[in-house]
């Protein structure tokens, strides 16, 4: 039997309540198959600075080193709000991760299902058939890492602050690359997102591209965007893109959007891959729901799993290279929520909710018909 060896972080607040019912959801996929999840668990967040002192403990990242892909869930909260910046949940946790293991592509699908428009802060007739777009953002690289990076004192009294923008040429080839191929899986479209007309690392950005795609892709369709007239067009008519990709910032900035638009982060699930190969032979690559940890509702058995489950099956896909069992999964998210018509209380809209066990329940069902 194939094992499949990952590290499971569920985090903090609902991450452990969504991170359990992914990974019933998971065996429930996988076992028919004939492979068996081979995971460990480890607090990371909140969790490991209340176990361990640090956000991101020595073990939990060791764990992560023996592992062929890391189940993320969700940190932070308000419990460790007070703390430094440098050493908040977020902030100690997923950059840590990032830099250790190469996580240079977030891939981020917009997917909101036609039966669920109402989720959507637009209006239904823009988006009469939902949303079906992806994005993807170079993460790490840009104003976010690079260097130099400090506060300091004037001698007038004032202080001044630097962050520097830094990206080179094999950068952007590589997170164009990533475009490149998730474009070739879909509709073949590609824009790419700079600020082209303002900052010398979107010059060279649009450059590069051009370059690379004219070389490499040239059978692609290939258009740019600046951030501002992108951020404008997610919100009049995201339809009009199929994958669009940027740098670090911006795609912080857009992929949040785009999140908005879809309606419930209960829905949204992400995967950034990283440089390395595991010993599968694919991408090493860290996978979590695009939402909080919703200190809220945390320990109601209401969150919406969905997103956690998501972004399992996406493990499946780019890991461990399991087309079809990640295809089964994402069919059996969407034949709940839309045929069933099963709803956690964030996609309601007037149907009486059901809990996080009921949902993954009718997953687990669905995957078994």
């Amino acid at each position: 039997m194939t094992k499949l060896k990952f590290a499971v972080l569920p985090g903090d607040y609902i991450g452990p309540e969504v991170m359990s019912e992914a990974l019933r959801v998971l065996v429930a996929a996988t076992a028919p198959a004939g492979l068996e999840l081979d995971y460990e668990i480890a607090p990371v967040g909140g969790a490991g600075i209340d176990e361990q002192g640090q956000a991101l403990p020595d073990s939990t990242l060791q764990t992560c080193r023996q592992a062929d892909a890391i189940l993320f869930g969700s940190v932070g909260g308000p419990k460790w709000e007070n703390l430094p910046p440098q050493e908040q949940p977020e902030r100690a946790a997923l950059l840590p991760l990032r830099k250790a293991f190469g996580l240079f592509a977030n891939i981020r699908p917009g997917l909101l299902y036609p039966e669920l428009t109402d989720a959507s802060p637009l209006k239904s007739e823009r988006i009469p058939e939902g949303i079906d777009i992806v994005c993807i953002r170079e993460l790490t690289g840009g104003i976010y890492f690079g260097q130099p990076k400090r506060t300091t004192q004037l001698d007038n009294g004032e202080y001044q602050a630097i962050d520097t923008m830094v990206y080179q040429t094999s950068e952007i080839e590589r997170i164009a690359e990533v475009a490149a191929i998730t474009a070739r899986g879909r509709g073949g479209r590609v824009c790419s997102v700079d600020k082209a007309n303002v900052l010398e690392t979107s010059v060279l950005w649009r450059k590069t591209v051009v370059n690379y795609f004219a070389e490499k892709h040239p059978d692609l369709e290939l258009t740019h965007m600046y951030v501002d007239n992108a951020a404008m067009q997610l919100a009049r008519d995201p339809n009009q893109f199929d994958v669009l990709f940027t740098e670090n910032m911006f795609g912080d900035i857009l992929s949040d959007e785009m999140a908005v638009i879809c309606g419930s982060l209960g829905m949204m699930s992400s995967a950034s891959l990283g440089v390395q190969r595991n010993g599968h032979g694919h991408p090493f690559g860290l996978f979590e729901p695009a939402g909080g940890t919703a200190p809220d509702i945390a320990g109601k058995g209401v969150a919406n799993p969905c997103a956690q489950i998501l972004s399992g099956a996406m493990l499946l896909r780019y890991s461990f290279g399991q087309e079809e069992l990640a295809h089964r999964i994402e069919a059996a998210v969407r034949a709940t929520v839309t045929k069933d018509g099963l709803r956690t209380g964030d996609i309601a809209f007037g149907r009486e909710p059901v809990g996080t066990k009921a949902m993954a329940d009718a997953i687990i069902a669905r995957l078994a018909r």
